[in-house]
This record gives structure tokens, sequence and C-alpha cells, in this order.
């Protein structure tokens, strides 16, 4: 098992995507399929055609870093991509499995303790999967559609992809749905990068292809995203619209695992709104929230 497909085409999907005005070059005439030609990125990352061939069949085993870096300035790749494309290439070649540590499924006590002190703020722990392994109470009841999920399997964890592709509530949970989608399965696709042999992620990815149009259109696309810190819009069906700002804290002391907090500036509407669910939170479960359509939450 190798990663030679993936690597073909998630380099033919950048090149598509660059025409020769943002290259720098001029173009000669109509051309076949979009984006530039493989002798255009070759000529723009200083090697021969036959290399770049190479490259684009999926052999990235052994490649230098200065390649690497020629190649992601010739196909004006992103910070995200770049690193998506180091991974490639560490991951590259059927001798090359990594001796990744797997991220935890149990959470441990410290950092339940540090979840359960931070009190006025929304926080959870999510995997490289999307995954939600664990919450403070606020952060439940703020993500109570995905975490009360009446479908979901006795002993399955909650995730967040599941729960945006599969879920009936997501569109209204998710009032940009599209670019919530897009986000997710930018995470997962750079998970794949990171670790293509994470046989639960291959089979979060089959099930979401089998069961998702947009999910299965989404993943074609070979789009990656970090995911460091900005806004999450949503409508949550106790208090309605949130606007809040997120950070994402990868813990160094278990790989893969991140802490993700919400916050919203003091005195605006949507630090009253964390109050007003904080104060629900209290006396309320998260499946509290999914009262039927025309009955009020209390």
């Amino acid at each position: 098992m190798d990663n030679r497909e993936e690597v073909k085409t998630f380099l033919t999907s950048r090149r598509a995507k660059i025409g020769p005005g943002e290259a720098g070059l001029i173009d000669s005439g109509r051309r076949r399929v979009p984006g530039l030609r493989r002798s255009e990125v070759a000529d723009l990352a200083g090697v021969s055609v036959e290399y770049y061939a190479q490259l684009e069949r999926g052999d990235l085993a052994g490649v230098s870093g200065s390649v690497l870096d020629a190649v992601a300035r010739a196909l004006r790749l992103d910070e995200a991509e770049r690193a998506h494309l180091a991974d490639l290439a560490r991951t590259a070649g059927p001798a090359a499995r990594p001796h990744r540590r797997r991220p935890a499924q149990q959470i441990r006590p410290g950092l339940t303790r540090i979840l359960d002190g931070m009190t006025a703020i929304p926080a959870m722990v999510n995997n490289g999967r999307l995954d939600a392994l664990a919450a403070n109470p606020l952060g439940m009841a703020l993500f109570a559609p995905v975490f009360a999920d009446p479908a979901r399997p006795a002993g399955q964890i909650a995730n967040h992809a599941r729960f945006t592709f599969l879920h009936p509530r997501a569109h209204a949970f998710w009032p940009d749905w599209d670019r919530a989608a897009d986000d997710a399965v930018a995470t997962l696709r750079t998970e794949a990068g990171r670790d293509p042999y994470d046989k639960q992620l291959s089979d979060l990815v089959g099930e979401l292809s089998t069961r998702s149009d947009a999910f299965r259109t989404r993943w074609a696309a070979h789009d990656v995203r970090l995911h460091r810190t900005g806004t999450k819009h949503l409508h949550h069906p106790v208090v309605g619209d949130l606007h809040l700002t997120y950070e994402v804290l990868d813990l160094a002391a278990d790989p893969g695992l991140s802490l993700i907090a919400f916050t919203a500036p003091p005195g605006t509407p949507d630090a009253d709104a964390l109050e007003l669910l904080a104060s629900w939170a209290a006396t309320h479960t998260p499946a509290d929230a999914l009262t039927p359509p025309g009955r009020t939450a209390t």
C-alpha cells in the first residue's frame, strides 16, 4: 500500500487551478485542459519535464526538501497545501509507513480538569478525524445537536463531519453550511495526508462518500486547510445566532489532539447569548435543545 494516487491527484488538481497569467507566463494558445502544462510547472520549478512527470505520477519517495519547495512555489501552494505536500512526501513509497503515534481515544484526567475549569468558555477536544472526544458543559451545550444526535449508534463518538453531512439539523445549525462542509472535508483531507494508514479515518471517508454526494464532490477536490483561529457562525436551537471566535491549541502531550475554545468580545450580543446558554446548560442536557419544531426549549 502507498499513496501514489493521492500524490498524483493532489498535484494534478493544484496544477489545474493555476492559469498562465497567474504564474507570470504568456498564454501561447488554447489548452486542452485547464491550468498549467507539466512542462511549464517543470520550468518554473527548475527541474526537467521528465522528473516533474515522475513526481506527478505519484513518486515522491526520496524527493529533497528543496525540490518540494520549488514545486510548491511553482504551483503557488499556500501554507496548508505546502504542509500537505510535505506530509505526502514523508509517507511516500510502500516502505514508508510512518510510525505515527495514534491519537488517544481517552482524555487524560488533567485535561478534563482544565476543560471543566473553563466555566465561561465553551471548549472541546477533537482529533484529526473530527471526533469530539470531550467537552466542558458549555461546549456540550453549544454543540448540543452534535452531541445529542439520537440516531448515533450507542458507543459511537460524536463526529463533526458526520453531523455536518448526514444530520438533518446540520443546515439549520450552520447558517453557512457550505463553508462548514468545506472546512470539515479540508480538515479530513489534511489528516489523511498526515496518516494515510488510519483505518478509522478511511472508514469514515468511505461512509460519508457513500452516503453524501456533497461530501464525495468535496473530497474529490483535494482541498486542504489549516485551522488555527477564525470565526464560527452557527444558529443554536436555544439562543439563536452566534458568531464566535475560535482558537485551536495543539496538545503537545497528546499528539493528534487539539483543544478548541470559543469566545465572544465582552458586552456584545454574542457574549450575552453565551451567558444565557450557560444559564440554560446549568439545568438542561444537550438533548433538551433538540425540541420538535413548533416547541420552545425552556
